[in-house]
């Protein structure tokens, strides 16, 4: 590695081409960052006391350790935001004075000198007649820039954009010409040129974009695959797979998709979910552990990413699929992905049918939102997704999700039609986070002729005004108040109108059917066209019972939009997992202080409440303690001569201890799993253990999280 200080246009002049390399990322600056560039040029120009204005480094590859003072061709690995950016502003400067006549500034700067220099290798043909030469997104808006041509039909946002400011810029200052080129004459810049022979470029890379402010996980990735092969396959790899990859995600939202998408791929790679901060560290792991080529990589990698489009960007072209994937992307669940990638990839293979990948897809749906509604843990959904794939029978797609699903164990369970009914029927669905994801179910279910929810508004029937008329008084009772407060934003008063205005805090039978538009059309409830509004028109007097009822209607026809899974007893019987052998043979009697007339009967009362925590904690004796067991060891029960030890599966900073007796035991030798520690010496102590001990089974089963509203 060399180092040198350099003149900007120094560098450029003496250099015959940079290239930008097709794994870069594509030019991004904005115009903060290009009037900050300016900025320092203008100060520069206007001030003789400074002699220099530093912008940065640019690092590129050379075959040899010399510095450019030769004629070659150099591979720009980090600085070409700024590289690129000088060269706009050299084009838009050439440019202007072309455009205003202008032979020269000061007698040393012209639009010729600009070009020939700085822009063109004018004895060159084909490519090789440009100074800089950009990825593909950029390259033939950046050239048709600099040869004053039109710009394509799809062009380079960035890089047109950064130009015309520039162009803007210049014109406002024309009457300081001079400041400018002497601005640009002062640009210095520090070339670092790598020996390919000698240095690593990818080390050298990341350790230049360690902090990760600079570069997206989707840069890094791209870097890390590309810039260690030849040039003519980093190309072949680039054409084929990643630049339609780019164009599919788009080019504005590339980054943000791709970083979501690969941390997904990882997922259904490894099993695992790798932090967000961490999917490149995730992927280098993987790419080194998957005994496959780069090329396979590449193309695995684009084929699960033309997925990801499918499920999460609206790309599905098959109609009912891609609506499924729409409603459940509202719910939010992105954790579902690596599932549903999965799925989709076999569907691909040919092992699903379109409309048995909908009806998966359905199912993931309903079982997510009845879990929301019942005000179920909603961060135990990493748990149930994880892996879910690899645990059916491909054979019987449907029907074994269905059974895995109804197999769950009932902290990750999928609420029954009787659950979720009543949970629907007293929910405040008004405040509901996904409020028009549910009305829009409603309505449209199977309807073809569908309802844009959203040009509607939602009505309460009874209204959300509290100072309610003499009317609404009598109608809902002498309980009035009661009826209001618990009713107001539950199911059985909402509906959908465009009306909401005329509406208003009016008594019943006049929102019912007596409102006029002012052709004299009527426009009550009665009248409306929407399945929400069907039977209104029936209803003498919307008091609590009113209400009720809707409910129990609407709640009932709900079981039918997000449907439960239903198989016959012989059929799930087939997915139920046979309890494995006992892996310890020990019992109670093996435990000395276990015997009767030690701590023989704290010990039974401390079982019993742990294992009423949940019907499927489990209780294994081992030779030194009796683990108990959710999806792994919670807590670790010691039998002691003077009492029990508990070893509590949780860090020690999350344990909630009034009292502090907890101890951290986290890098110390001891028995059990935890790294907590906690003395149990008598029954009294028996409901504040339990409290600490529910804290270490709730935190494995994510019950700790707050339901999505």
């Amino acid at each position: 590695m060399k180092a040198s200080e350099i003149p900007l246009l120094k560098f450029i002049h003496k250099a015959t081409q940079f290239v930008i390399p097709i794994y870069q990322r594509n030019y991004s600056w904005t115009e903060t960052q290009c009037r900050q560039l300016w900025h320092d040029l203008i100060r520069a120009g206007t001030n003789e006391a400074i002699a220099s204005h530093f912008i940065g480094s640019i690092v590129y590859v050379e075959s040899s350790l010399h510095m450019i003072g030769h004629q070659e061709n150099f591979l720009v690995i980090d600085g070409q935001q700024r590289l690129t950016t000088s060269m706009l502003l050299i084009a838009a400067l050439a440019k202007h004075l072309e455009d205003n006549e202008i032979e020269s500034v000061l007698g040393a700067f012209s639009a010729k000198k600009y070009r020939e220099y700085y822009l063109l290798n004018t004895l060159e043909a084909g490519d090789g007649q440009y100074k800089l030469l950009l990825s593909e997104a950029d390259q033939d808006t950046f050239l048709t820039l600099i040869r004053n041509h039109p710009t394509p039909a799809e062009p380079s946002e960035r890089v047109r954009s950064n130009y015309s400011l520039f162009r803007e810029l210049i014109t406002e200052h024309d009457d300081q010409l001079e400041a400018i080129c002497r601005g640009l004459e002062k640009l210095v810049i520090v070339g670092v040129a790598l020996d390919r022979a000698h240095d690593n470029p990818q080390l050298i890379f990341e350790s230049m974009n360690s902090t990760g402010l600079d570069l997206s996980q989707a840069d890094l990735i791209r870097n890390f695959i590309l810039m260690g092969l030849k040039p003519t396959l980093q190309t072949e790899l680039y054409k084929a797979y990643w630049r339609p990859m780019e164009k599919a995600f788009g080019a504005g939202a590339y980054t943000t998709h791709f970083d979501a998408f690969m941390r997904h791929f990882l997922t259904v790679k490894t099993g695992e979910i790798p932090n967000v901060r961490d999917v490149y560290q995730a992927f280098k792991a993987y790419s080194r552990t998957s005994n496959v080529g780069v090329a396979a990589l590449v193309a695995d990698i684009h084929t699960y990413a033309l997925h990801y489009c499918a499920i999460a960007l609206n790309a599905e072209p098959d109609v009912d699929l891609n609506e499924a994937f729409k409603d459940l992307r509202e719910l939010k669940v992105e954790v579902s992905y690596p599932f549903l990638l999965e799925v989709y990839d076999d569907y691909k293979k040919g092992l699903l049918s379109i409309s048995e990948v909908t009806e998966l897809v359905r199912l993931v749906e309903a079982y997510v939102f009845r879990r929301v509604v019942c005000a179920l843990p909603t961060n135990s959904h990493n748990k149930t997704f994880a892996g879910l794939a690899k645990t059916l029978d491909k054979d019987n797609y449907v029907e074994s999700l269905k059974a895995s699903f109804l197999l769950q164990p009932t902290y990750r369970g999928f609420p029954n039609d009787q659950t979720f009914e009543q949970q629907l029927k007293t929910r405040d669905l008004y405040s509901f986070r996904n409020r028009s994801y549910w009305l829009r179910r409603l309505e449209n279910h199977r309807r073809k002729e569908r309802v844009v929810v959203e040009d509607y508004s939602v009505e309460h029937i009874m209204p959300q005004n509290p100072d309610l008329s003499n009317q609404w008084k009598a109608d809902l009772g002498p309980d009035w108040k009661t009826v209001h407060e618990t009713y107001l934003h539950t199911l059985g008063n909402l509906t959908l109108s465009a009306y909401n205005s005329e509406y208003s805090d009016r008594p019943w039978l006049m929102k019912r059917d007596q409102i006029r538009d002012k052709d004299g059309n009527p426009i009550g409830l009665a009248y409306s066209p929407l399945k929400l509004n069907h039977g209104l028109g029936h209803v003498e007097v919307w008091n609590e019972e009113a209400i009720k009822n809707r409910a129990k209607r609407i709640a009932a026809e709900s079981s039918g939009v997000w449907t439960a899974p239903l198989l016959p007893d012989e059929v799930l019987n087939k997915y139920r997992e046979v309890p494995p052998s006992p892996t310890s043979h020990y019992s109670m009697d093996d435990h000395k202080h276990l015997a009767p007339g030690s701590t023989r009967d704290l010990f039974l009362g401390l079982r019993k409440l742990v294992l009423e925590l949940d019907p499927n904690v489990t209780e294994e004796f081992l030779k030194v303690y009796v683990a108990y067991k959710a999806e792994t060891n919670f807590v670790d029960v010691i039998p002691q001569a003077r009492g029990l030890q508990l070893s509590l599966n949780i860090p020690f900073h999350e344990i909630e201890d009034p009292k502090g007796i907890c101890v951290d035991v986290s890098g110390r030798g001891r028995w059990g799993n935890g790294d907590v520690e906690v003395r149990v010496a008598n029954v009294e102590d028996l409901p504040y253990a339990l409290g600490l001990i529910r804290q270490a089974h709730d935190r494995q089963m994510g019950e700790t999280a707050v339901a999505a509203q």
